[in-house]
């Protein structure tokens, strides 16, 4: 998943995009409100991680365009703000969540996953799809009960087409953000799924990518 982390603090913002990789999140870190919106224009992200006080204005104010232009993208408020007043102010203009620095970044992570399982119509870490189940935090997948070993590249591609089931999901898309080496490399994680999975639960779109359907 591809999170936006804006946050104007040097040792906290490099601590926190090392932790964030480390769990497997794709992630780009920012300081300024500018950066973000160029970030957020340029390239789809999975959830926004938003500091308020910052070098060039207010992170509230970027909340308040995203959701003032439709934008559903989850957002965690990470600030040093503590009081009533703040926290209210950020949740009742569109936060997802808010977390008050320090934190604990198990936690952060916890609540990062809550946020986009939600966004994507999951209320757990358990997203199931007929036959098959996926758990985000223990990256493990499963067929009717039983446990289907999987590399952690294969993992990451079941899971993207899992989270966006019923969708086509472009191949360019799964390249870059899924770290595959190349189009080839791709085709062989495709095909080394579809052998230990069966051949129905990935489709081949021609010319797009790859479809995961949601079962009727």
């Amino acid at each position: 998943m591809n999170i936006l982390l804006v946050e104007d603090d040097l040792a906290l913002g490099e601590a926190l995009g090392q932790a964030l990789r480390q769990a497997g999140f794709r992630t780009v870190w920012v300081r300024r409100l500018k950066e973000a919106r160029t970030f957020l224009a340029d390239e789809p992200q999975d959830a926004l991680l938003l500091d308020l006080g910052l070098p060039d204005g207010e992170g509230l104010h970027l909340l308040q365009e995203l959701r003032g232009n439709g934008s559903t993208l989850p957002v965690i408020i990470l600030t040093a703000r503590d009081a009533l007043e703040s926290r209210l102010a950020g949740l009742h203009n569109g936060a997802d969540d808010y977390l008050v620095k320090p934190f604990a970044i198990p936690e952060l992570l916890a609540r990062l996953q809550a946020v986009t399982r939600r966004s994507s119509g999951f209320v757990s870490a358990n997203w199931q799809i007929g036959d098959l189940c996926i758990n985000a935090d223990t990256r493990e997948l499963s067929m009717n009960g039983a446990t289907v070993a999987l590399s952690p590249s294969e993992f990451a591609l079941m899971f993207e087409l899992v989270r966006k089931a019923g969708k086509v999901v472009s191949r360019e898309h799964l390249v870059e953000h899924l770290c595959c080496e190349s189009d080839n490399a791709l085709e062989v994680h495709v095909h080394n799924l579809r052998r230990k999975l069966g051949s129905d639960w990935i489709r081949t779109i021609r010319g797009v990518g790859y479809l995961l359907p949601k079962p009727a």
